[in-house]
């Protein structure tokens, strides 16, 4: 497993989000960016995966846009970036780092409004 510290962790999400262009960060609102250690049983439940067999790297949490009425003051969003299965799918700092950018944008497409058969 590659290892990384958790606060070199973070500042690399940070940095991931903060490479998301401009246009696109000022219309996420209300959304929460959090990084845990892994995953709950009921985290993979919620996305229909099987915590023995498949790796869950991050999970959007909330009503995308697309599905919001006019009016709109429900809890913030939520996007959660998995640390460890991140650092144990990738042999390099390179790898990890283009895989938690993969991982963020991946999600934040989901604020929007993009099903998994429409993200990378």
């Amino acid at each position: 497993m590659l290892r990384m510290g958790t606060d070199a962790f973070h500042q690399a999400v940070e940095e991931a989000f903060a490479a998301i262009p401009e246009g696109l960060r000022a219309e996420l609102d209300n959304v929460v960016i959090t990084v845990e250690d892994e995953p709950s049983a009921e985290d993979y439940s919620s996305v229909g995966l099987d915590p023995g067999e498949d790796l869950l790297f991050g999970l959007y949490q909330g009503t995308p846009l697309t599905e919001r009425g006019a009016v709109w003051d429900g809890l913030p969003d939520r996007i959660v970036i998995y640390r460890r299965p991140l650092l144990e799918a990738c042999d390099t700092r390179r790898q990890l780092l283009a895989e938690i950018r993969d991982t963020v944008v991946h999600e934040v497409g989901h604020y929007f409004g993009f099903g998994e058969e429409e993200l990378p």
